[in-house]
């Protein structure tokens, strides 16, 4: 539906700091810088947030510079499926694609779940995330989580040290759901190692465990539980030669560039016979929200991002009960 008045585009740069640093395999993160666009008719505002892709040196200076470039676009009368040919995959068609799709529930009156075809959002069973950490420091850190939430554990690729963690982790949690991120930290000769340790503290779930660019060296692998992949799927071009070396592919829509995108890869992966699974980068509830309707087509949800901020954008999504609720009044939703 073309906007009734010229739209303008505002852009503005945010910091969120942690409440504590956070490790993964080769980085530790202390806060997130976010865009957030904010598109206007003169009537109403859409927003949207993009987090950008850190290990693409996608960061906050390069996700501004790319938002820019669409400004004249955009005040010339380009509308959210021209953004698949004006900007590439990344933070900043993020945070203008899910600002477009906020406007459009405003100006139709309609919530952006209807206008995507989905169903009414529902509370959605989400992951939290320990970061790496000593064995007995992760332990404590899982006895303490929701009892109801699955729990996702970030490795580093040092293999006696993450086989201490899986144990102690599965130890001070024996029944619940585990599954763990490698985040592209083990090769081809160390890999059948952790599968071992693994099947022996029965995780459910390994993400990226080959770095980004390494994908054929899972050909002919026997996979004993689920491969999702990450790094080596940032975008819809990339979801069909996932096939036969990974069961799921896990969307992020700063990877993906943002709802839109975000949908056509989880029907193509439906398409394909592959899971589908939301994940984020990180960002405030104004990131979660998109990712939530996302999540409502997934098999395993990740939106955990906000509980690792010291603040929160105000109104948030909440956790409860091992679920993410996002309210009407975040996103997507008529004024």
């Amino acid at each position: 539906m073309a906007s009734p008045l010229p739209l303008t585009l505002r852009l503005t740069t945010q910091r969120f700091p942690y409440k504590q640093p956070f490790r993964i395999s080769g980085h530790v993160f202390g806060h997130t810088s976010v865009l957030l666009a904010e598109l206007s008719d003169g009537r109403h505002i859409g927003r949207g947030e993009g987090a950008g892709v850190y290990y693409l040196g996608d960061d906050i200076a390069h996700m501004a510079e790319a938002a820019e470039g669409a400004r004249i676009a955009i005040k010339r009368g380009a509308q959210r499926k021209d953004l698949q040919t004006i900007l590439p995959p990344g933070g900043a068609r993020n945070a203008i694609d899910c600002a477009f799709w906020d406007l459009e529930a405003k100006q139709q009156g309609t919530p952006v779940w209807q206008l995507a075809g989905l169903r009414q959002p529902r509370p959605l069973l989400s992951t939290l995330t320990l970061g790496a950490d000593a064995p007995d420091v992760m332990a404590k850190a899982a006895a303490s989580l929701d009892p109801l939430a699955p729990i996702k554990l970030k490795l580093t690729g040092e293999a006696e040290l993450d086989a201490a963690r899986l144990a102690a982790v599965r130890a001070a949690r024996p029944d619940a759901w585990i599954g763990v991120d490698a985040n592209q930290g083990y090769d081809s000769h160390s890999l059948p190692g952790l599968l071992l340790v693994l099947e022996d503290n029965g995780i459910a779930l390994l993400e990226q465990p080959l770095p980004r660019g390494n994908e054929s060296d899972l050909a002919g692998l026997s996979r004993p539980l689920p491969f999702a992949a990450d790094e080596s799927a940032l975008c819809l071009a990339d979801t069909d030669a996932l096939c036969g070396l990974f069961d799921i592919v896990n969307i992020k829509l700063d990877k993906c560039g943002g709802l839109t995108e975000g949908l056509a890869i989880a029907k193509r992966a439906r398409a394909l016979g592959l899971g589908v699974m939301v994940g984020n980068m990180m960002g405030s509830s104004l990131s979660m929200a998109p990712s939530y309707l996302l999540g409502q087509l997934c098999d395993v949800v990740d939106l955990d991002g906000p509980t690792f901020l010291a603040q929160d954008r105000t109104p948030s999504v909440v956790y409860a009960q091992g679920r993410i609720h996002c309210a009407d009044e975040i996103w997507g939703n008529p004024d």
